[in-house]
């Protein structure tokens, strides 16, 4: 009868075809997160808008079997094979819509792949402004030639040759001479301030290089604003499918090339015997100590989450802090740590929650005063400043133009933070409660038997090494 529904062979409909998913546009599965702190095993896929995020085992087969031609049935198939239990069709659906999917990993039905709506991220102590100095293609360059300085016998003869410098500097010469003789002179001072920018660019260059050497490949090299300061930055977030010895090489290639730039100061002081040189060594040391701090994203944050094991160490304050309270559970976040992970967790939230706390009291209860002061000296530096330019002392007017930057810039980023601040509460105050309100939207597809399958909170935009100028 015209328009009855086709049948097959036996006279029952024919079955629906099974979807076929894909991944969102520029993904890419870095495998295992392998040196891990956790209990189980923990994979890490970098999203196309440089998100990234960690995956159970389960979750990052179906995610690897994904590949734009098999449908849910074949996809399950090759999942059960490699996972070692049996999979359905209907699981894979399951975890595609609502685990993948509200990640980014996979793209909706009929969708362009975009991640116009897919999470990010919100960090407060987070690089913003990013703007690339140099592309991934020039970074790359420049790594494989310098990755030789990486290797164990050329890093030991740089640290050997530094140890001695720094016993003669220190123990012999004295430190505070060549600064004291360049602080009088502003074409001294500029000069140090040209070859501390030099150090900065080298610092990344360390990172690029030693990411290269382990096998990973690097990013761009840029810049960007830093809580309150212009800062550099090197993209090394492909060293998260390496391992823990090749990240931790990365975490320290930048102090290992401050280092080899301190060397190259102490030739330049040999053949010229201008302080000059020695006063940008005490200033590359300064910025070594800076760089160890683990307080926040600097290179020494990374070296401890890579001692540690966890990949993002801020994402751990709020459940370790709430596991803490009396008659409260642990927390999931907390609970698949391992022991020792979970007691470098601890220990440096609780060293690092009072310490940024105290430092935050302070300058808000001393706000009216610190702004008072800084906008004082800051009209003052100005003055000072046009009249070197008018009475054409170029040298003194381009220090004078360096302090007005540094006094500005602390205004205008704690002007941004304290905006971000109060717009975070904000969003926590208004958008959650609604949400709160809300009753789920019901859902009439069955629970899948599957093993459980979860995803972890992503362990932050990119990976990337830092530091500020």
């Amino acid at each position: 009868m015209a328009g009855d529904l086709p049948t097959a062979a036996d006279g029952h409909p024919p079955a629906a075809p099974l979807p076929v998913p894909r991944l969102t546009t520029g993904l890419r599965l870095h495998g295992e997160y392998q040196g891990g702190g956790f209990t189980e095993p923990r994979y890490l896929a970098r999203r196309g808008d440089g998100q990234v995020v960690q995956l159970t085992l389960l979750l990052h087969l179906v995610a690897g079997s994904i590949d734009g031609t098999r449908d849910t049935g074949a996809i399950a198939h090759q999942v059960s094979a490699r996972y070692g239990r049996e999979v359905s069709a209907e699981n894979i659906d399951y975890l595609i819509e609502h685990k993948l999917r509200p990640m980014g990993i996979t793209a909706p039905p009929g969708g362009a792949g975009t991640l116009a709506d897919a999470p990010r991220s919100d960090l407060l102590l987070a690089l913003t402004g990013r703007r690339v100095l140099l592309r991934e293609r020039q970074v790359v360059r420049i790594a494989r030639s310098l990755a030789w300085l990486h290797r164990p016998w050329v890093s030991a003869a740089v640290l050997t040759a530094a140890v001695a410098l720094d016993v003669w500097l220190f123990a012999f010469h004295g430190a505070l001479g060549p600064v004291l003789q360049v602080l009088d002179q502003p074409v001294l001072l500029l000069a140090v301030f040209g070859l501390t920018v030099a150090s900065l660019l080298f610092h990344e260059f360390g990172h690029a290089s030693a990411c290269r050497y382990g096998g990973a490949r690097p990013g761009p090299i840029g810049c960007g604003l830093y809580v309150l300061w212009p800062s550099l930055y090197t993209d090394v977030t492909d060293v998260y499918r390496i391992g823990r010895a090749g990240r931790l090489r990365t975490d320290l290639g930048g102090v290992y090339f401050n280092v080899v730039f301190i060397l190259g100061l102490a030739g330049g002081y040999a053949l010229t015997g201008r302080p000059l040189f020695l006063a940008a060594v005490l200033v590359a040391h300064v910025e070594i100590v800076e760089q160890l701090m683990p307080v926040v994203r600097l290179d020494g944050y990374f070296i401890l989450g890579d001692l540690a094991g966890v990949p993002d160490l801020f994402g751990k304050i709020r459940p370790t802090l709430l596991s803490m309270l009396p008659g409260r559970p642990v927390r999931p976040e907390v609970a698949d740590l391992k022991r020792s992970a979970r007691a470098v967790v601890t220990v440096w939230v609780l060293t690092m929650v009072p310490l940024l706390a105290g430092e935050l009291g302070y300058v808000l209860w001393n706000l009216p005063r610190i702004l008072t002061t800084a906008v004082r000296s800051l009209s003052a530096q100005a003055a000072d400043t046009l009249t070197a330019f008018s009475d054409g002392e170029f040298a003194t007017a381009a220090i004078g133009a360096i302090g007005v930057l540094t006094l500005l810039c602390p205004l205008v980023g704690g002007a941004y933070l304290a905006a971000r601040t109060v717009a975070r509460l904000l969003r926590r105050i208004l958008v959650r409660p609604a949400s709160r309100g809300r009753a789920p939207a019901a859902s009439h597809r069955p629970t899948p038997t599957a093993p459980h399958a979860s995803a972890e909170p992503p362990p932050g935009p990119v990976r990337i090494l830092r530091r500020s100028s």
